[in-house]
């Protein structure tokens, strides 16, 4: 009897490389824990020693976040990830706002500006309501107000950026 071994998921047309220093399969556990239609594909593991490893180390992971697919590069401290790059998630409400603002920053993560959040491997998320969106594409006055609203904001506050929209006092 021969061993067979398992067929490599298809790797799609385009994929997103996203660096990490070592942690790319706890990392993609995480996003495929955390989001939607979101998976770890396959994990795959050095065959031989390396200048900077050993066999069996993990050197990349497949996985998907909402869908997307990614290749998480275990590639060392040389490149940190920066704002440069960011996933955004829409949101349909505050409690699904709230729930991956809190997953992330929750998890070592940490606060920014307008809606975004940096996760414990240092990837930058956009967790942003589909009500700010509409807002902001309406144009004139009511955009106006919701984009200040959100320049005051951390996590989007989606009563706030409401109320902005329909002109009432904050």
């Amino acid at each position: 009897m021969t061993d067979t071994v398992p067929a490599a998921p298809e790797v799609p047309k385009n994929t997103i490389c996203i660096w990490f220093d070592g942690a790319a399969q706890e990392a993609a556990e995480f996003y495929a824990a955390t989001f939607p239609d979101s998976r770890v594909c396959a994990v795959h593991r050095a065959p031989a020693d390396y200048p900077s490893g050993k066999a069996g180390d993990v050197i990349t992971v497949q996985f998907t976040v909402c869908g997307i697919p990614c290749l998480g590069l275990n590639g060392g401290p040389l490149f940190p990830q920066t704002e440069a790059f960011s996933f955004q998630i829409a949101t349909d409400d505050q409690a699904e706002t709230d729930r991956y603002w809190d997953a992330i920053t929750g998890n070592g993560g940490r606060e920014s500006a307008c809606g975004w959040c940096k996760d414990r491997w240092g990837l930058n998320w956009q967790i942003t309501p589909r009500v700010l969106t509409r807002a902001l594409a309406q144009g004139g006055e009511p955009a106006r107000r919701a984009f200040a609203a959100m320049m005051t904001m951390h996590k989007i506050d989606v009563a706030a950026i409401e109320a902005a929209v329909a002109g009432a006092d904050n």
